[in-house]
This record gives C-alpha cells, structure tokens and sequence, in this order.
C-alpha cells in the first residue's frame, strides 16, 4: 500500500505540472517562440548545472571506488536494453523520427526525479549507495549514448534535407560535459564554494518543472487526443514496464548463483529498471527533428502508468 501511495504522489505532482504548462499555452500565456527558448535553457543552461551538483552531492571518490563492483549488474542490463530496442526497430519496422525515443524508453529512465524519492520512500536512506550505481550508469547512458541514437535519428537527414558536416559537438552534448566536469571536479578533492553550489543548485532545479510545462506546451500543440495507445507506443511502454526490468530479474538471478547479492541492492535496481521515461525526452527529440509528439505520449504514458507498475514489481521482488 506504501508503494502504492508514494508511486500515486509522485505521479500527481508531475501530472499537475504538465496541466499547468498544457492551460498556459491553450490560453495563449505562451507565445510560438517559447518552445524554442525553454528548450534551450533546459538542455544548454539548467540541465548540465543539475548534473554537475548532483554528481558532487551524491558521489564522493570513495564511494564512486567502492560501487564500481556493482556497476557490472547495471552496465549489462543496458548493453542487452539497448540490443533488444534495436533489433526491436528493425523487426517492427519502427519509422525514423520515432526511433531514437524507441531505444531511450527501454533503457534509460527518469531516475532522479521519480527514482530518487520513490526508492527512499520505499527502502530507505539505506539503498542510496545502490541507488547511485543506477543513477551513474544511467546518467552517462543518456548522455553518452541515448542522445547518439536520438541525434542520429533525425529523419530530415534521411531526406537529404540536412546534408553537411558532421556535428562533432554532438558527441559531447551540453549535460553530458557537465557529467564529465563533476567527475574531474570530484577527482581532485577540491571543495566546491558554497555560492557556486547555491547557484548552480537554484539554476539546475528549474530542470523537471520546465521539462514537465515544456511536455504540457507539446500536449497543447497537438491536442490532448495525441494521448493514445497505438502499436509503436505500446512497444515502447512494454520496453520500459516489461523487458527493462525483466532483463534485470534475469541478472540479479544469474549472478545470484556465483556470489551474495543484498536484497536491498536487487530490490533497488529492479525498481530502476522500470521508473517512466525521461522528461527532458521531447526535447531531445525535437531537437533532431524527431516525432515529438510521440515522444510526448510515450514519456506521459509511461509516467501515469507508473503508479499501477510498482505496486506489481514490488510483489515479484518478494519471490526473487
């Protein structure tokens, strides 16, 4: 019942969040341009602050040392998320402009802003340090590799429509360098002044909120009839509730048999697993020029649906 409540809070607020964004731009509060802009400040401004501080709250070398045993459960799970998305793309013939948000919903997930608190509520302070291992590998996963698949996924390229040099900057994008600066800051030792954590804090934290409005401006856009269950959104949602967190059983299972796996470390990493798609998802894509509105309704979903999805993980967790 506990999960059930945590999971339903969770997914009121962001459902709030993304109603208030969807009235300011039916009520024509937002202009045409403020897509754009939000857009930007997000991916190039807020986002890679977030992540600089929150690498440097949540990590020390230490612990970044000490967890590097217990990446491998999570590294092999996303090697597999990734092969099966894409062999997924190729078997259902999944359109270009959708595949890139195809591939990101079985792998990678909103962690930080719905894994974090739900796993505390769930388990307590004391599945952080098994936390951290998923939320690492995640965060370089989405940066590193999730956007490659989106970046490479634009369909105006396919028509020839965007032809020219290659975007070297695309391979270091924006959040992924702010993850890089706090693994060097963090390897040095160096304290980080207090007004610089202040600062970057209060700008990183505007990231969920504009990402869910920006999620309610695209709802706006297309109508709230956008919101439905055809055969590409069912594949992706079965990706992030279904074959997610089952490849992840089946490693906890397989590498139970050759050492001592916490339950607390399985638990949390099952539940990982299958946390909604991410917010900042259609800002990414309509950055490639991708199908945003699909990635639209596979991020709103999957976060609705959230709250039925835990309560049922949690059952099967006992039996493993």
């Amino acid at each position: 019942m506990a999960a059930f409540l945590t999971s339903l809070s969770s997914v009121v607020e962001i459902v709030l969040v993304i109603a208030l964004g969807f009235w300011l731009r039916s009520s024509k509060k937002f202009d045409d341009n403020f897509k754009g802009t939000i857009s930007f400040l997000i991916m190039n401004v807020a986002l890679p602050l977030s992540i600089f501080v929150s690498v440097l709250d949540n990590l020390t070398r230490e612990k970044l040392v000490g967890l590097s045993g217990g990446l491998i459960y999570v590294l092999i799970s996303f090697a597999l998320g990734y092969l099966v998305a894409w062999l997924l793309t190729k078997a259902f013939r999944i359109r270009p402009g959708r595949r890139g948000t195809f591939i990101n919903m079985f792998v990678n997930a909103n962690t930080i802003f719905i894994g974090l608190p739900l796993n505390l509520a769930l388990f307590g302070d004391k599945s952080l340090p098994y936390f951290l291992i998923y939320y690492v590998a995640n965060t370089v996963s989405t940066w590193a590799i999730g956007v490659f698949f989106i970046s490479n996924d634009d369909p105006t390229k396919e028509k020839g429509a965007a032809k020219g040099k290659f975007n070297w900057r695309k391979l270091l994008p924006s959040p992924l360098i702010g993850f890089l600066a706090a693994l060097i800051y963090l390897l040095t030792g160096l304290p980080l002044p207090e007004l610089v954590d202040k600062t970057f804090s209060m700008v990183g934290g505007i990231v969920t909120p504009m990402s869910l409005i920006y999620i309610g401006i695209i709802l706006a856009d297309a109508g709230l009839k956008s919101i439905h269950f055809n055969r590409d959104t069912v594949l992706a949602l079965l990706g992030r509730f279904v074959v997610a967190p089952a490849i992840m059983i089946a490693i906890m299972l397989f590498f139970k048999n050759t050492t001592s796996i916490p339950s607390i470390e399985q638990s949390t990493l099952i539940i990982q697993a299958a946390t909604p798609g991410l917010a900042v998802l259609p800002i990414l894509v309509g950055q490639s020029h991708g199908d945003v509105e699909y990635a639209t309704n596979v991020v709103t979903t999957s976060t609705v649906l959230f709250v039925v999805v835990v309560p049922i993980l949690m059952q099967i967790v006992q039996y493993i």
